[in-house]
């Protein structure tokens, strides 16, 4: 095996690597929490327990509610912990797990006592303005009983204590968010297990998802109008068919099957909860293979396949490894965002993924567009005055769909920064 390819092979296999390590456990809108260790922040230990955009309850209709619900979490603190209480003692342990809408964070902690703690403090009790032993919590005005906080307590020499089963109704449209913390260092250690589910009005799809499903509805009749079209149009122009309009035809059956897919798998996770994970890689599958081929497809168009050459000749097997390439970075993409955390904000770990497939968009641009200048210039010495126009509108068309592809790319780009802050800061 030549080295350049040995290199490619490593690349793809890491990428695909990263991409099922960041994939692994998710779940959708039921969020799984499986012996997850709490983190110290200032004085105290907090634990992500995910976040979602949630729209508010349907008032009218007891089927349209949105809630969050705690089913059977689980809290286990060390031997050494327990071990220091009596066994007939009451509230020897306390945990929090505090609900809040991303406009109200600013609510959770002393920032507004003008202190740095979270956790409250002998002095601030004195003060009246909360309880040992608890997060400061400052109320919403308008809605004295958010952020939401919620208290379970260990009893006696006990190292499990289990979470009363809650549903806490969403009134309100926005991003939330849900920690479980406590505040007794003698804590230090304590995992929890268990689940929440999550649910809007119309089902299980996550806030940013839930437009998604109408989305690809739409595209899949879209896809079918496009498809019979053509179809009419391969029937109609049969004696005038070159190759190409074959590879045309793939990229349109796979266009068709990408978003039956993906309206498929959206119903059946709002249905559910849950992501039907056959049919989830399926769709991935088809996006990142019809992703490749279109790509390959301009490639080749513009280097004047079957137009002005006949074959590619010896520049075959770069064409091919470069979209072997982009079809493995691209999978590793898609798994990580449609398989990986269910939470709104994914972290760095897109990042990583991202770069590659942007790396690789690049150079397909670069090359179709110089490919393209080539090929212009073999029409015009050759003096193809009709195709040489059919390729001018082509370069053209290209470069406008090009340009909004860049614009598009910044845009997830600034998305992806402003997650990673927001990630940090947290």
């Amino acid at each position: 095996m030549r080295p350049p390819r040995r290199a490619a092979l490593s690349l793809a296999l890491g990428l695909s690597l990263a991409a099922l390590l960041a994939a692994r456990g998710a779940d959708a809108s039921v969020h799984e929490y499986a012996g997850g260790g709490f983190a110290p922040r200032t004085n105290s230990f907090f634990f992500h327990g995910g976040s979602e955009g949630l729209y508010a309850s349907d008032p009218s209709s007891n089927s349209s509610a949105s809630f969050i619900r705690f089913d059977t979490v689980v809290f286990r603190r060390t031997l050494e912990s327990a071990s220091r209480h009596e066994e007939m003692q009451q509230k020897t342990g306390l945990v929090e797990a505090i609900i809040v809408e991303i406009q109200d964070r600013d609510k959770i902690g002393g920032s507004y006592l003008h202190f740095d703690s979270i956790c409250c403090t002998p002095e601030l009790d004195k003060e009246k303005s909360c309880r040992v032993g608890e997060v400061i919590i400052r109320p919403n005005p308008d809605n004295p009983e958010w952020p939401k906080r919620i208290q379970t307590f260990f009893e006696g020499k006990n190292e499990e204590t289990t979470m009363l089963p809650q549903l806490v109704s969403i009134n309100k449209t926005g991003m939330y968010y849900l920690y479980f913390m406590f505040c007794d260092p003698q804590l230090k250690g304590l995992k929890i297990t268990g689940r929440t589910v999550w649910r809007n009005p119309q089902g299980y799809l996550p806030g940013k998802m839930a437009p998604m499903m109408t989305f690809y509805g739409f595209m899949s009749l879209a896809y079918l109008a496009l498809g019979l079209l053509w179809f009419i149009q391969f029937v109609r122009c049969w004696k005038d068919i070159l190759q190409l309009h074959y590879h045309i035809t793939a990229v349109i059956a796979l266009g068709m099957c990408e978003m039956a897919f993906w309206y498929f798998e959206y119903a059946n996770f709002n249905s559910t909860g849950t992501r039907p994970m056959d049919i989830t890689i399926w769709a991935v599958t088809f996006t990142a293979v019809k992703k490749t081929v279109s790509r390959l497809l301009l490639l080749v168009v513009s280097m004047g396949y079957g137009i002005v050459l006949p074959t590619l000749g010896g520049i075959t097997s770069r064409v091919a490894a470069l979209g072997f390439i982009y079809f493995v970075a691209s999978e590793a993409l898609e798994l990580f965002e449609n398989l990986g955390n269910i939470n709104d904000f994914s972290g760095k770990t897109r990042l990583f993924l991202v770069l590659p497939v942007a790396i690789l968009d690049a150079t397909f641009i670069i090359w179709i567009f110089s490919s393209l200048s080539r090929t212009l210039e073999k029409l015009q010495l050759r003096r193809s005055m009709a195709k040489l126009e059919l390729y001018r509108k082509f370069t053209n068309s290209l470069a406008v769909s090009v340009l909004i592809s860049i614009a598009w790319i910044g845009y997830e780009v600034s998305c992806i920064n402003s997650k990673i802050f927001i990630y940090v800061v947290q």
